[in-house]
């Protein structure tokens, strides 16, 4: 039987981890080599894009894309995780119109220093912020400069004597959604919690492309072929004798002038990446 190798596009359910959607589909594929390329909280539901066999040589290319979500926010209400999954340590009533959300939102269009959340997975001195917040350990928390491409207001309601809104944002690899909510909360002079959070697309990768772990079960999806995948690279179509050069790791003269160079026939061999005027082995797939 050939091994399957390509990625799969999948909507993650809310209420689990991305780690238990893997072995769910390791499971269903009968290999333990699938990767995913992008954590999402259990929370969190939408695009959550595997890496099958050669393919979890990708990861660190999809990891690094730009993705786009679509958040829902109360306004009044503050947690320990930013999100309504935690433990409420304060709350309050709220009621702020549309302009002046718009207006927050606006500001927050282009790079910023954000925090890391200390319920999350980034490791200080070998230990993951979870750990230290689950052992109620004072940790001086990271910040990271993240990019936030568009934020722009989907809709508002007043439920409960809170704020409650929706938002739809682009944002750049290692972006927080809920210390993003947190920010905006603070810049409305406010406390402020996450209810709900769909990743709606990752690069190329879309929502509406993407299947279910009941279809999945159901044998009701396609596998993205790598090829496909990496079809926005620059790509070379190999003779005999540069296949030969390429399969055993060889360094290329860069005659191309591009970041990126794929070679393939009929199936992808290996890409490269430019190093000052030479091209080197970056992910083989042979």
């Amino acid at each position: 039987m050939t091994e399957i190798s390509g990625l799969l596009v999948i909507n993650k359910p809310k209420g689990i981890t991305s780690r238990d959607v893997v072995n769910e589909v390791s499971k269903i594929f009968k290999t333990k080599k699938i990767g995913h390329t992008g954590t999402l909280d259990p929370i969190a539901t939408g695009v959550l894009v595997l890496t099958i066999n050669k393919a979890t040589k990708l990861s660190e290319i999809i990891t690094s894309e730009e993705k786009v979500y679509q958040a829902e926010v109360i306004l009044g209400i503050k947690t320990d995780t930013l999100d309504i999954t935690g433990n409420v340590l304060e709350e309050c009533n709220t009621k702020f119109t549309k302009e002046e959300i718009v207006k927050v939102l606006n500001s927050f269009v282009g790079t910023y220093n954000q925090e890391v959340p200390i319920y999350s997975a980034v490791k200080i001195n070998g230990k993951k912020l979870y750990e230290y917040a689950r052992n109620n350990e004072k940790i001086n928390l990271p910040k990271r400069m993240v990019t936030i491409k568009y934020i722009k207001l989907d809709e508002i309601n007043y439920i409960d004597n809170k704020t409650v809104f929706k938002f739809t944002c682009k944002v750049s690899k290692g972006t927080y959604i809920r210390s993003l909510i947190n920010d905006i909360a603070i810049k409305l002079n406010t406390i402020g919690t996450m209810k709900n959070l769909t990743r709606i697309e990752q690069g190329n990768f879309n929502i509406n492309n993407s299947y279910t772990l009941e279809d999945i079960k159901n044998n009701n999806y396609k596998i993205i072929p790598i090829k496909e995948a990496l079809k926005d690279y620059f790509t070379v179509k190999v003779d005999s004798k540069l296949k030969f050069k390429i399969i055993n790791g060889q360094v290329l003269d860069d005659i191309y002038n591009q970041e990126y160079v794929l070679f393939v026939d009929d199936d992808v061999i290996s890409l490269y990446k430019k190093d000052k005027d030479k091209l080197k082995p970056y992910k083989m797939f042979i």
